[in-house]
């Protein structure tokens, strides 16, 4: 594993954040939810609008094509999304041998499906067992993996969660409405620029011999990035509302 992007609950070392606050960083129980996205709507708007502002100036002086930007973003919203990122979850809930070469080597193995490209040229997986729960972060900016997970949500790129997903990692799924036995370990990932992670979520009891389309229903965006976990059968959305639950 890449131990110079973990941060972990249990951990000692430099890099490690521990549910019982054995160093500087390390503390388990924080507090984010989605209410910060209404506590910090202003500067959101600001911001947004600021871009708006630069896109314009570089449309004008013919940097950009607003055409192709729009493509751009169209393609990230509604072809790939979390749609990509499901199949791959999917096929390694299905296939063994996937998983192992997925665990081994993801951005080999998340081009064998045919995702490739911008933000996702070096993958990292990180498996959810009994024992450990991966939650994904980028602390500096919002470096996500874009060709499996489309675009980033708001709240991923905001600063309570970039912080708190550090200091607090028990208190954010709490508020995302994730509950972990006390003694789950939880392993914190900070993306960068070199390497984004990917998780892969435990798979559902009762879907024995479910196909992979099926189970690909199952799998959200959320859970993919540590602050969900993969729906339960009952919940499985209707076949029509599949973009709808991953997106």
């Amino acid at each position: 594993m890449h131990d110079d992007h973990m941060h972990d609950d249990h951990g000692h070392d430099d890099h490690g954040h521990d549910d019982h606050g054995h160093d500087d960083h390390g503390r388990d129980d924080h507090k984010h939810g989605h209410e910060d996205d209404h506590e910090h709507g202003s500067h959101l708007s600001e911001m947004d609008l600021r871009v708006r502002a630069l896109e314009s100036i570089l449309v004008e002086k013919g940097y950009v094509d607003p055409k192709a930007l729009d493509l751009l973003i169209e393609t990230y919203e509604t072809k790939v999304g979390p749609h990509n990122g499901a199949k791959v979850v999917a096929r390694a809930w299905s296939d063994a041998a996937y998983k192992g070469r997925l665990l081994r080597d993801a951005t080999a193995a998340i081009a064998e499906l045919g995702f490739m490209g911008r933000q996702g040229e070096h993958m990292v997986v990180v498996e959810n067992t009994e024992e450990v729960h991966n939650l994904v972060v980028c602390t500096l900016c919002s470096c996500y993996p874009w060709s499996v997970l489309g675009l980033p949500p708001v709240w991923y790129k905001s600063a309570p969660y970039r912080s708190r997903a550090v200091m607090d990692p028990r208190g954010v799924l709490a508020d995302f409405g994730v509950t972990l036995p006390a003694g789950k370990q939880i392993r914190v990932w900070d993306s960068t620029s070199e390497i984004r992670y990917l998780v892969l979520p435990e798979r559902p009891a009762s879907t024995e011999g479910w196909s992979e389309e099926r189970l690909a229903r199952l799998v959200t965006r959320d859970c993919m990035i540590g602050t969900g976990l993969a729906s339960q059968p009952q919940e499985e959305p209707p076949r029509e509302q599949t973009s709808q639950q991953v997106a």
